[in-house]
């Protein structure tokens, strides 16, 4: 990588090549977490959480504690001066002076990429709106090689809210990276796929299909990726209300469905995985929490230049 700063706003972002050693450094720090304990050690990240977030801000915060650096921040916009009134791009300026790198989460979309240009530090997007999440996405990537050994030639199936899921529209671009990927989107009429996502797959020349019912494609997916319906994404209450619960994968659901299924959600699930799906080995979504610390670890290092000092 140059010396320039390096951002991350859109998992487009980072080449091929980038983003195959970065999941191989994921990997090696999920394999020996001791040996990467300092490589941190005087540096900060500042987590500038304008949206309230639990696993995006903890896994970022935890993933520079165990590099050996530190952590400031706020996790919401009342507990911050844009209370006040002040600018993103001044208080990222500002943050700017006391941090190295800032992880930034924004309800409107394009405000991180906003940022990078005013931070003088290395931005990384955390989700803004119902844009981009690309940290997700990579902690999605390696959460796939680790449970299938492969990122390509598989049957992902996305179900639930597809209109606003930024980690959908995110892990379809990353997935079509890799050949031999279908998708089959699974949702109702009003949580469609955006028409850029739909432009993004016919460009790409993916076989993808959408379906109303998870149960008509279940015995065909190696991916079960499940997503909440965002109740802060709508405008009113009834239209939510509605179709909250359209979708719940439930044991009875999973019968129908390979041995070797891999089932995830980028968390928090509301009721669209029943609870007795946990104990079922192909539930991951626990183990996909995990590995985001780890792929964050390895971004941490990467954005700070920090990754050539430890050998991959």
């Amino acid at each position: 990588m140059s010396e320039r700063i390096r951002n991350l706003i859109s998992i487009n972002d980072l080449s091929g090549a980038e983003l195959e050693r970065m999941l191989k450094l994921g990997e090696q720090i999920m394999e020996d977490p001791g040996k990467y304990s300092q490589v941190c050690r005087g540096r900060k990240l500042a987590t500038l959480f304008f949206e309230p977030s639990t696993r995006t801000r903890l896994s970022f915060e935890a993933a520079m504690i165990e590099l050996g650096g530190s952590v400031l921040g706020f996790s919401s916009a009342d507990s911050s001066s844009a209370a006040k009134g002040e600018s993103v791009s001044d208080t990222v300026r500002t943050v700017g002076c006391y941090a190295d790198i800032i992880a930034m989460r924004h309800p409107k979309e394009g405000a991180p990429a906003a940022a990078c240009r005013k931070a003088g530090v290395p931005v990384v997007n955390a989700g803004d709106g119902g844009h981009f999440h690309p940290t997700q996405t990579l902690t999605d990537l390696l959460t796939i090689k680790r449970e299938k050994g492969r990122l390509d030639n598989m049957v992902i199936g996305l179900c639930g809210d597809l209109c606003f899921g930024r980690t959908v529209h995110s892990l379809i671009e990353a997935m079509l990276r890799y050949p031999g990927n279908e998708f089959v989107l699974i949702s109702p009429e009003e949580l469609r796929v955006p028409e850029y996502v739909r432009m993004l797959l016919n460009k790409a020349g993916a076989r993808w299909q959408e379906v109303r019912k998870m149960e008509t494609v279940m015995d065909k997916l190696d991916i079960l990726y499940m997503t909440r319906v965002q109740r802060e994404r709508f405008f009113n209450e009834e239209d939510y209300a509605r179709l909250k619960d359209t979708y719940i994968l439930d044991r009875e659901k999973l019968k129908a469905a390979r041995s070797d299924l891999s089932v995830m959600h980028p968390l928090p699930r509301v009721n669209e995985i029943s609870v007795a799906v946990d104990e079922d080995p192909r539930a991951c979504y626990f183990r996909q929490a995990l590995c985001g610390k780890y792929i964050r670890m390895a971004l941490i290092m990467t954005l700070l230049g920090l990754d050539r000092e430890v050998r991959i």
